[in-house]
């Protein structure tokens, strides 16, 4: 193998590694992890709905945190007085909520909360 050869395979490699870590910092993962349900970005909420819905599960508070946070974490920037005052607007910078970049998993997530929520009856 060429001396050339070689150089251009070690750029390749170095410039794989560097893309790979710059992903890795330019994009960190976020969610929230729950014991009984999972993180909001890996596990579908929706085989636990009947826990959510529960009079026993999480309380309404609780779930309006959950399905919000979900947005916040994307960069939503809260206009209720509830949401600026319990989640906050903090490193905010989206402020349609149809423009948060939540993955389907995510948008199914916060659609089986909210329906958890309209079933208990929480104000939302």
């Amino acid at each position: 193998m060429s001396s050339a050869h070689k150089a251009s395979r070690g750029r390749r490699f170095t410039l794989a590694i560097a893309a790979a870590a710059f992903t890795a910092v330019a994009e960190p993962v976020l969610a929230d992890c729950y014991d009984v349900l999972g993180c909001t970005n890996q596990t579908e909420f929706s085989a636990h709905y009947a826990y959510l819905a529960s009079p026993n599960g999480p309380t309404c508070d609780f779930l309006y945190q959950m399905r919000n946070r979900i947005y916040a974490e994307h960069g939503y920037c809260f206009k209720t007085a509830r949401g600026i005052a319990e989640i906050g607007n903090t490193g905010c910078h989206i402020s349609d909520i149809n423009q948060v970049a939540l993955s389907q998993l995510e948008r199914d997530n916060a659609a089986t909360i909210l329906k958890a929520e309209n079933a208990r009856k929480c104000s939302v």
